[in-house]
């Protein structure tokens, strides 16, 4: 599965790096009033893919911290409920009554 995610990502940037070849150009940007940015094609459409991801990106990151918040508290929850003594009685003696109470067959008798 490795091998496929690795191979995955040569392609991607493979592809990547033709496009980059291609397209080098200047490119004039407007900002705002008289100001203009002079940036080659592949570095704006990289930059503006990159900030366009930005907000799922945190997002994710986000939903990964607290889901593993959560997971941790429940964790230690659980840890606690086990740790507790479930039944007044003590395993050992639970263990010995439940032997006494096991049937065993005898092999001597009417035969």
């Amino acid at each position: 599965m490795q091998f496929l995610r690795t191979a995955f990502w040569v392609v991607i940037a493979v592809a990547l790096a033709l496009f980059c070849v291609a397209n080098y150009t200047r490119v004039e940007v407007n900002l705002w009033g008289d100001l203009v940015m002079e940036t080659k094609l592949p570095v704006l459409l990289i930059g503006a893919y990159l900030l366009g991801a930005l907000p799922f990106w945190i997002m994710a990151r986000a939903t990964r911290w607290r889901m593993k918040r959560k997971l941790e508290s429940t964790e230690r929850a659980l840890v606690a409920a086990t740790a507790a003594p479930s039944s007044s009685t003590p395993p050992s003696l639970a263990v010995a009554d439940n032997k006494a109470a096991t049937p065993t067959l005898s092999t001597t008798g009417p035969a």
